[in-house]
């Protein structure tokens, strides 16, 4: 098999992994009545020190504002998020966690815990080990330096 074949291969196992990943972690997330989508929004509401702009939250989830508005539509409507008024600059909204959304969080912590154990299952220790680290070098971009 040649170079090219291998790697079309091997891209065709990534994205049915991602698919995987995707509708594992949807299974789980299911009994906490969230979306993927509004886990991650979520998470990254919590990660800020104080309640940031729905512009700051679209620029680090690397989507347009609008998207950000929908899932934050559906996330006050649980009751998760609200949003509160800046208060130097009356024109901007900012997102701030509720006690449900806090609660949620730590729902989406086990939810998250059990995708990730049902789907790294077949691994042993060390082949988990071999994958963070070829994760690493391709979600950073770096390559795996051998030891």
């Amino acid at each position: 098999m040649s170079t090219t074949d291998a790697d079309g291969v091997l891209a065709e196992q990534l994205l049915r992994l991602t698919r995987r990943l995707h509708r594992i972690h949807k299974q789980h997330l299911e009994p906490v009545g969230i979306t993927p989508a509004q886990s991650r929004l979520l998470r990254t509401v919590a990660h800020y020190e104080s309640p940031p702009r729905m512009a700051d939250l679209a620029a680090r989830l690397e989507v347009v504002p609008r998207a950000v508005t929908t899932l934050v539509d559906g996330l006050e409507e649980s009751g998760n998020v609200r949003r509160v008024p800046d208060p130097t600059n009356r024109r901007v909204v900012r997102i701030e966690l509720t006690d449900t959304g806090r609660a949620t969080l730590r729902s989406l912590r086990g939810a998250r815990r059990g995708a990730a154990e049902e789907i790294l299952a077949p691994l042993t220790a060390d082949q988990r080990e071999v994958l963070g680290g070829l994760l690493s070098a391709l979600v950073d971009g770096v390559p795996e330096r051998r030891c």
